[in-house]
């Protein structure tokens, strides 16, 4: 009984803790109907586990951009719906929910990607690179302009032939060389054919002579 009035406690005083960074980082940044929103969905945030810092950067962005309060309310719901979600696929990958990967898959499903991208991207990812530096070089593919479905493949291919973590990494970047080296010789190459490009590389990699390929681990 006494551990558990001590973890009730603990519990109460994170939340409270937590609402008034809250509180303390919007102060004169946002309205205070917006801000009031936040710390409403911060709070249930927090108590289910969920990252609250997408939330208080999107009110942020928003209002900084003069978006009209009733846009960044929507767009906030939209967000806690994302995180929600995020976890909930994070879950079915068998990934340890931590509030660092459910903030990524958040990200990436705002960028574009389905529930059953991040569940597979988490599913795919090694113990030796975490699931959410996985989804965020997925989102920012993704948000580059690569179809979600050509995304994961590129990612899962890069993962599976053995990439290492900063290969893994280094694929948003390595996109945009492509796309660059094809403007320098006067070709217009879209996101989508670099990434091809780097996929088909993965492919040949994959299937080279003594090429062992990693099985996947779910962290």
């Amino acid at each position: 009984m006494k551990t558990l009035c001590v973890s009730l406690l603990l519990a109460i005083c994170s939340t409270a803790s937590s609402a008034q960074d809250v509180t303390a980082r919007l102060a004169g940044r946002v309205s205070p109907e917006v801000a009031a929103l936040v710390q409403q969905l911060a709070t249930s945030a927090a108590a289910r586990g969920l990252p609250v810092d997408p939330l208080i950067q999107k009110a942020i962005e928003g209002s900084a951009k003069g978006v009209p309060a009733d846009r960044v309310a929507i767009a906030l719901r939209a967000v806690s719906g994302q995180l929600d979600a995020a976890a909930a696929a994070l879950q079915q990958a068998g990934a340890a929910p931590d509030t660092d990967a459910i903030a990524a898959g958040a990200f990436a499903l705002n960028a574009g990607l389905s529930d059953q991208d991040v569940t597979t991207l988490a599913q795919v990812s090694r113990p030796s690179s975490s699931v959410a530096a996985t989804l965020r070089v997925a989102s920012t593919l993704a948000a580059m302009g690569v179809p979600a479905a050509q995304t994961v493949a590129l990612v899962t291919q890069v993962i599976e032939a053995g990439g290492s973590t900063a290969e893994v990494l280094a694929l948003p970047a390595d996109v945009m060389a492509g796309v660059s080296r094809g403007h320098g010789r006067g070709r217009d190459v879209t996101p989508a054919e670099a990434a091809a490009g780097l996929s088909r590389a993965a492919a040949a990699r994959a299937n080279a002579p003594g090429q062992t390929k990693p099985k996947p681990g779910k962290p």
